[in-house]
């Protein structure tokens, strides 16, 4: 069993619960780690034995930006189901980050992290 990470991609929506956020927008950052074997790429060094993390990256680019939600719990879910949808990984791990998230206080950032596997989505 491997892990393929992508951390800290960086993206610009109009996610939230209030109205203001979903008219003016927020960058948000997602982490994402994919759990699979990569005993076959790692004796093949062939990219098509292997998940590619440019298709992921912009899979995750496409499901961050196709819907606006109010949670980031169902952001981060939209984005695991396709995942699992579209790749041979057998769980995975999403951190879904809204930096300057709008509180009445200072803050870096609010973060949500979710664990899934594939017979959550059977």
């Amino acid at each position: 069993m491997g892990i393929i990470r992508l951390n800290n991609m960086n993206f610009y929506g109009y996610h939230g619960v209030y109205d203001f956020e979903k008219e003016q927008g927020a960058n948000f950052e997602i982490d994402l780690e994919l759990f699979t074997s990569l005993t076959k790429s790692s004796k093949s060094d062939n990219i098509e034995d292997t998940i590619n993390y440019e298709d992921v990256y912009e899979q995750v680019k496409k499901a961050f930006g196709s819907k606006s939600y109010f949670l980031l719990e169902k952001l981060a879910d939209s984005i695991s189901k396709s995942i699992f949808e579209e790749h041979k990984i057998d769980k995975l791990i999403i951190r879904v980050r809204k930096i300057n998230a709008p509180l009445d206080g200072k803050l870096d950032s609010v973060e949500i992290e979710l664990k899934r596997k594939r017979a959550d989505y059977a």
